[in-house]
Parts: C-alpha cells; structure tokens; sequence
C-alpha cells in the first residue's frame, strides 16, 4: 500500500460521518414526527438501520487493508476475492440487507420532511440525491460521489443550526419564557 497512513484516515473519516450523521438522522425524524409521525418512524429507523452496515463495512474494509500490510499485496487479495461474499454481504447477510435499507428510508423521510414543511423542493431533492449513493465493502468511490455528500451537508447543516439556537419549535421542551433564563439554559437537556 503506498501510504497506509492516508487510508486509516479515509476509512475513520467515512467511519466518523457514519457517527455523526446518527444525531442528525434522529433529529430531522423529530422535526418530521411533528407532522408526519409514521414516515419520520420509518425514515428515521432505516436510515439509521443503513449506518450501522455502514460502520461494519468500514471495519471490513480496514481489516482488508491492514491484510496488505501484514501479508502482501497477492496473500491479502488472493484471501479477499476468495471470501469476498462472505466478509462483504456479512453473516446471515444482515449487513448488506441492513445497507439497502438507506434507500427506501431516505425517500420516506424526505417526503415526511417535504410534507411537513421542514424541507421545500429544492432541499427535497437534495436529500433525495444523498440517497442514492451506493454503498457496500471494497466499492470504489469516485470523484462523482462528493456533489452527493455536499447536498447532504447542504441539507442537514442548516437544520443543526436553528436547533442549536433552539429555532426548531417541534424540539423545543421549555415554554419560551423558560428558555429566556440567560446561562442556566446552557445545562439543561
């Protein structure tokens, strides 16, 4: 491998977005439910079942990695190719089912957030193009990708912000004269 270093830090990165697009999911789930309580449920839980698959693919792909390091390249690729569908698909094949379940959910949950306001078309649609995105162990991806992960980033950043100002009224716990109270606000949940 021509820099190891650069590929623990690709695979902990895409395993960091995993983690952290977790809050996220829940959150804009939250916001739907306001409106939309069955498609934020289903949207939000498969979105999230698909992160899971996700960090196990990660795991797959870092432990082929590391093979090339401690047996050579044609030992580490001889290894893979031949138990490919087993490592890549998982045991019971709970992983790859798990991963497909992004796609179905990341369209119930753009049309719960389209229908209850919380996205207009052009966010939708933005949404929508970060839910096609392939996923799975040893897929290449390409330059073509990144567009994808910045609509995502386009989409849900926004949101994360009105929540952290407390903006979001279907989040809100207090009543607004509550949340007026200056630096105690700062340590409740």
């Amino acid at each position: 491998m021509a820099n190891p270093a650069l590929v623990t830090a690709a695979y902990a990165c895409f395993a960091a977005a995993a983690l952290l697009l977790f809050p996220a999911v829940v959150t804009l789930a939250r916001v739907v439910a306001a409106r939309s309580p069955r498609l934020a449920f289903w949207g939000g839980t498969l979105v999230v079942v698909s992160l899971f698959a996700r960090l196990y693919f990660t795991g797959v792909e870092q432990t082929a990695f590391q093979l090339v390091e401690a047996q050579g390249l044609r030992r580490a690729t001889e290894f893979v190719m031949s138990t490919y569908v087993d490592i890549s698909y998982g045991p019971w094949r709970v992983p790859v089912t798990a991963s497909a379940c992004q796609y179905l959910g990341m369209l119930l949950l753009g049309i719960g957030a389209f229908r209850s306001g919380t996205f207009g078309s052009g966010r939708l649609l933005l949404f929508l193009l970060a839910g096609t995105l392939w996923v799975g162990v040893l897929k290449e991806s390409p330059l073509s990708d990144v567009p994808c992960y910045v609509s995502l980033c386009l989409v849900l950043v926004p949101l994360g912000v009105r929540v952290l100002r407390d903006a979001v009224p279907e989040l809100r716990t207090e009543s607004p004269a509550a949340a007026e109270r200056g630096p105690l606000r700062l340590l409740s949940w």
